[in-house]
């Protein structure tokens, strides 16, 4: 007999199956999982997380299910990871054999994801009882509720997608959730803790655990999909915060955060606080964020987020051509990035660039203005990829036409274009490698500069940045060839 007030969650983001970050080693907890598992569990339930981070395969779900023997399996991916908003098409796949197991083991599966909001049809017909529209947590909840009692008319529940007389019906969407506060802190316990800090240790050398302080995002970019959290945005306190903060490094341990927010800080007055709250508290945390440029141009803010433990803020530069940056909707320009990338180099921070090559209309002169850009600033890192169409974007019905079959990629590095461009995807692969050498190259070249200025301040690592100006030089030269090539042969 299954037991309604048991909950098995799980989620569908297999580090397995994405090669390059399996290679890169770094992976977070499902930070909304874990929310979720925390409200339930407040409000009664018994709880159980299968991680699938570090299994080879959904099979394994077999087995957790009939050690817990849950009424209800949900699969409750996170809205905060860009990973898991991606919908690479292996880790649907996978989401689909974990429903079907699910229920052939009698269980109500219940699915909340990015995917699943925008495909809820597709997840219903492949074994889901219900999917989740939206925002998760308190839809979960009234449904759980509902289950319990024997209702089986579920229309009066918001955020809702189910099955009813052979047709799938969605509900009204549910209204996002404002006090965050409201919220308990994130089952933490329920992680195997260990296996993300050897992961961590043996790949980075340090151990880094995942925070949200805020959800939505209020900014119009036409191409960034919010299916989760919206237009909206709402913001944990300070004190809430930092509260998390001392239990985490209490408990775990942990030597560094990433605050996993669409948008840190924006609230007026934030940062400033929860830096002063930071140093009362006489917290020693390092941290990176994701910001905007013109979010960083005020001199004290800046400071203040130095003064906090920021030691890392990736922006999403995108373009360094204002016609692109200006067709996107970005609202920001060149000249902010420039402006926000010297004030946070001179406060000590690391800037890092989101890059975004072939947004239609793009052309060689724009590609070049990026490149320069980067070449210019010399950002900490740069993170590069290719524009991809997520449904409910402007961008998406742009070229919706043009995507015919292949709509999402299979993992992270595929890099494909799926739509038509100034070049085609293979260009835009090469271009891709061209570029990482390029910057490579000109960050060697600076290290050189800086050895030969000061020579007495050199060690080791200096030292070998400076010298792999004799192997990016040549590389960099190599890919620009082949991208030459290409280009001549269009």
């Amino acid at each position: 007999m299954k037991k309604q007030n048991s909950i098995l969650f799980t989620h569908s983001y297999f580090l397995r199956f994405d090669p390059k970050q399996w290679a890169l080693g770094q992976p977070y907890p499902p930070l909304s999982t874990l929310y979720a598992a925390s409200l339930m569990r407040h409000n009664g339930y018994k709880v159980s997380l299968y991680d699938v981070m570090f299994v080879s395969g959904p099979v394994g779900v077999k087995e957790a299910i009939e050690e817990n023997n849950p009424g209800l399996f949900v699969i409750y991916d996170d809205g905060f990871n860009y990973l898991t908003k991606m919908c690479l098409t292996n880790m649907r796949q996978a989401a689909f054999d974990m429903c079907k197991l699910a229920r052939a083991k009698g269980c109500k599966v219940i699915v909340s994801s990015s995917d699943s909001t925008d495909r809820y049809e597709e997840y219903l017909k492949e074994g889901a009882d219900f999917v989740i529209i939206g925002e998760g947590e308190h839809t979960l909840l009234e449904l759980a509720e509902a289950i319990k009692m024997g209702v089986t008319n579920f229309s009066a529940i918001m955020g809702l997608a189910y099955i009813k007389d052979g047709q799938a019906v969605k509900t009204p969407g549910r209204p996002v959730l404002k006090d965050l506060d409201s919220l308990p802190i994130p089952a933490w316990d329920l992680v195997d803790m260990e296996q993300y800090r050897q992961s961590w240790l043996k790949h980075a050398g340090f151990f880094s655990l995942n925070m949200g302080t805020t959800r939505g995002c209020p900014f119009k970019c036409n191409w960034c999909a919010k299916p989760i959290y919206g237009n909206r945005y709402n913001s944990r306190s300070p004190e809430n915060v930092v509260q998390e903060i001392k239990l985490l490094k209490s408990r775990f341990e942990m030597d560094h955060i990433w605050f996993c927010d669409d948008i840190f800080g924006l609230k007026p007055g934030w940062v400033i606080e929860f830096a002063r709250l930071i140093q009362q508290e006489n917290i020693n945390i390092r941290f990176k964020i994701q910001s905007r440029a013109d979010l960083l141009l005020e001199d004290d803010l800046v400071e203040a987020l130095a003064k906090s433990g920021c030691e890392n803020v990736w922006i999403g530069a995108e373009s360094g051509s204002q016609q692109i940056l200006d067709a996107m909707d970005k609202g920001t320009t060149v000249e902010q990035i420039h402006q926000s990338t010297k004030l946070m180099k001179k406060h000590g921070i690391k800037p890092s660039f989101f890059i975004q090559f072939g947004y239609p209309g793009e052309l060689k002169e724009d590609i070049k203005k990026t490149i320069k850009m980067i070449n210019d600033l010399l950002p900490f890192e740069i993170g590069i990829s290719v524009s991809y169409p997520l449904p409910g974007t402007l961008f998406y019905e742009r070229v919706k036409a043009d995507l015919k079959k292949k709509t999402n990629w299979t993992d992270s590095d595929e890099m494909a274009l799926m739509f038509t461009n100034t070049f085609p995807p293979s260009y835009y692969k090469q271009l891709h490698r061209y570029v990482h050498q390029n910057y490579h190259q000109h960050l060697a070249q600076n290290s050189l500069i800086e050895l030969i200025k000061r020579p007495f301040h050199a060690n080791a690592k200096s030292l070998r940045k400076a010298l792999s100006v004799f192997y990016h030089t040549p590389a960099a030269l190599l890919e620009k060839l082949k991208l030459e090539r290409l280009e001549k042969a269009l």
